[in-house]
């Protein structure tokens, strides 16, 4: 393995600047901080430097299956960022807010936060409503009668297969994904002949 940067031949440096500033560029709108859930900034920090290549093999992950891309923190930012470009995102954002729903542990605080989210991705006229059809609407209304963890289960549920079936394809089509898979792959290539070879010390 390459131990230093200065080990790594010109070229491969060149790339991973470039690699990293046409991922900057990409994310550079991706930023949330809406209560109801947010999506992670892209990261190109120490922990992500430390090895290139398992960067550029996320990135590459995402067209493998929707998991994997929702799985990554910077997978939901360049797709929110996409989503974005097609005015689409509330989608993505009411997926994000009912994971973090879940996570909540005060009966209070879960109340609260799920009529936060009805009122903002669910009822009718909501400022970000979601596509889901009324049964689906008003089951979820229902559910707040008594709120728990999974009285946005079906909505959200609905939201995902959505997005798995319309707006996925279309990222993976779109030419930001597609350039961006194209550098990661040079960049993955480049880092994989670096650890081939013994680095030369003068």
């Amino acid at each position: 393995m390459c131990r230093t940067l200065a080990t790594f031949p010109t070229t491969c440096l060149e790339r991973a600047k470039e690699f990293k500033t046409r991922l900057g560029i990409f994310l550079h709108k991706s930023e949330l901080g809406s209560d109801s859930g947010s999506v992670g900034k892209f990261e190109w920090g120490s922990k992500h430097n430390k090895e290139s290549r398992s960067f550029s093999e996320d990135v590459l992950g995402w067209r493998e299956s929707f998991d994997l891309l929702l799985s990554s923190k910077n997978g939901v930012a360049a797709f929110h960022a996409f989503l974005k470009t097609e005015f689409s995102e509330e989608n993505l954002e009411f997926w994000l807010a009912c994971e973090e729903f879940k996570k909540i542990r005060s009966a209070a605080k879960l109340a609260s936060r799920a009529h936060r989210i009805f009122d903002e991705f669910i009822r009718s006229e909501a400022p970000k409503e979601v596509n889901i059809d009324h049964e689906t609407r008003e089951l979820t209304r229902t559910n707040l009668q008594a709120t728990t963890t999974t009285c946005f289960e079906v909505a959200q549920g609905k939201t995902r297969t959505l997005m798995e079936k319309d707006s996925y394809p279309r990222f993976l089509k779109s030419p930001a994904y597609q350039d961006l898979a194209a550098r990661a792959s040079a960049a993955s290539a480049c880092t994989s002949s670096c650890s081939l070879a013994e680095p030369s010390h003068t």
